[in-house]
């Protein structure tokens, strides 16, 4: 049972970035990046070491984060080819919904990913940085913004960089037009307009650091001249390097050049920290002038997934790979509320946790629908909580199908299994964070490799798909598409 401070219900800031890597942030021991505001955020709090996206795209991880479902139940294995699909607006319980029905002011402020874009999916309010993939007759909130307080007649898109490209350069725009800073000074004006007599939940979605890698220049400038860290690239990863693919603008594999790589990296931690800045200036808004608040204030932080960056000459994400699907993910709790500081747990958590949690800490009922675990106990610095031993991801049909993958870990160790290929791969995280060194070819990590593989085929066999047939996974046929005949409703 929850217990309350004199406070009552906490307020709850969700923060959320776009496409940010595990091992981005400077709490996490980056050798480069600066993070401050997270990193107190995580020194005041509790940071996950093995937080992970299950299926490491952005639809179906803000599904999963929404609904509290794993990917199986949300329906969304992947995107595109017949696995792709649209955030539901008849999910019968959501986070935010589940928030308002309980007495919460809830508001969404950035990228939200719906279809359509103004569905409220629970929440009373949003306001939209969807200017990326506007759909027909809904603009972004963010773009009739920035038409509106451009001094000139640039456009938001004259830097000529594409979505999804792995060219990079500093933003042609003044700072505070950038959408980044936009979202920050929405969640502040929030503050504002919010019901005082009930509690909030407010989410921040950011857009960056989501290609295009696009800083301002002062943030650019951050890392232009740094040592910055070479990609990993295991022996394995030769399958990769693809030169037809690479001299696409978006590629999704093959080798760059060190120069490109490097700049793509200088530019995506500049995103980061331009980010980290305006986190903090909303932190210090609420600080000084919501104190009251601010003290009753439960604070999330986490990706949708990350972004390979170069690793194993692949790009985006959609991959099992540690650049793709470990993420930030963090909780503070409020000032009132006992619990250790500075905690760094290492049980294997993901997104599907954070309905939950927070259902949790808000005194609500989870519902029966929601398939994570809170996190709370873990949080307040409890021992003897049972977890998961392992996580099952996966991704369906995205690029091509030799990206198609079900994955497991445990944050020591990680299982693939490619079923377009028939291929394993097996690496110990622990010795090899990097994944440059594939064990499932060596003789002495066959019991690991047997082990991991009858897990696997016991989670897909419940599921009785064609995935598996007695005891044994199954190559997939080149012309079968991965999909999913099942979607929870209740």
């Amino acid at each position: 049972m929850i217990h309350f401070p004199a406070q009552g219900r906490p307020n709850i800031l969700l923060i959320m970035t776009d496409q940010q890597r595990g091992d981005c942030l400077g709490c996490d021991g980056h050798p480069v990046l600066e993070t401050p505001y997270l990193d107190q955020l995580a020194a005041e709090g509790t940071r996950f070491r093995h937080a992970y996206s299950a299926v490491p795209s952005c639809i179906p991880a803000r599904a999963t984060l929404l609904t509290g479902m794993d990917q199986w139940h949300t329906g969304l294995l992947g995107m595109n080819s017949g696995v792709w699909g649209t955030i539901r607006s008849d999910y019968a319980h959501t986070l935010p919904g589940e928030l308002a029905r309980g007495g919460y002011h809830t508001q969404g402020i950035g990228k939200m990913h719906f279809t359509p874009a103004r569905a409220l999916n629970g929440f009373h309010h949003t306001i939209l940085d969807e200017h990326h993939m506007d759909q027909p007759g809904q603009i972004s909130d963010y773009k009739r913004w920035f038409e509106q307080h451009k001094a000139e007649s640039y456009g938001i898109h004259d830097h000529g960089l594409d979505w999804n490209s792995w060219v990079a350069r500093p933003s042609h725009l003044p700072e505070h037009l950038h959408p980044t800073h936009w979202t920050a000074q929405q969640a502040i004006e929030f503050l504002d307009r919010r019901d005082p007599t009930k509690p909030f939940f407010l989410k921040v979605s950011f857009i960056r650091p989501h290609s295009p890698y696009d800083p301002p220049q002062r943030y650019y400038d951050l890392y232009k001249d740094r040592p910055i860290p070479d990609p990993y690239v295991g022996a394995w990863a030769s399958v990769h390097d693809d030169p037809a693919e690479a001299v696409k603008i978006d590629a999704w594999r093959g080798r760059r050049s060190a120069e490109e790589i490097r700049r793509a990296r200088a530019c995506y931690y500049g995103n980061i920290t331009f980010i980290d800045h305006q986190i903090g200036r909303l932190f210090l808004e609420m600080h000084c002038h919501h104190r009251e608040a601010w003290d009753n204030t439960l604070v999330v932080f986490l990706s949708d997934h990350g972004d390979m960056l170069g690793d194993h000459h692949l790009w985006r994400k959609t991959y099992a790979y540690e650049g793709a699907t470990r993420i930030p993910m963090m909780v503070r709790l409020p000032n009132a509320w006992k619990a250790p500081r500075g905690q760094v747990l290492e049980q294997v958590v993901e997104l599907r946790d954070v309905m939950p949690t927070l259902l949790d800490a808000a005194g609500l009922t989870v519902p029966s629908t929601c398939q994570g675990q809170s996190l709370l106990a873990l949080v307040r610095g409890q021992k003897d909580v049972s977890w998961r031993p392992y996580l099952h991801g996966e991704h369906g049909l995205a690029y091509h199908p030799d990206q198609v993958n079900h994955y497991l870990t445990d944050g020591r160790e990680k299982y693939i299994w490619f079923p377009y290929l028939d291929r394993e791969q097996l690496f110990d995280l622990t010795a090899d964070p990097g994944e440059c060194h594939d064990l499932a070819g060596s003789p002495q990590h066959v019991p690991q490799l047997n082990l991991w593989r009858h897990h696997l085929v016991s989670l897909l066999a419940q599921r009785d798909c064609g995935l598996t047939q007695d005891g044994k996974l199954v190559r997939q046929p080149a012309d079968r598409v991965i999909t999913h005949p099942y979607r929870n409703d209740t």
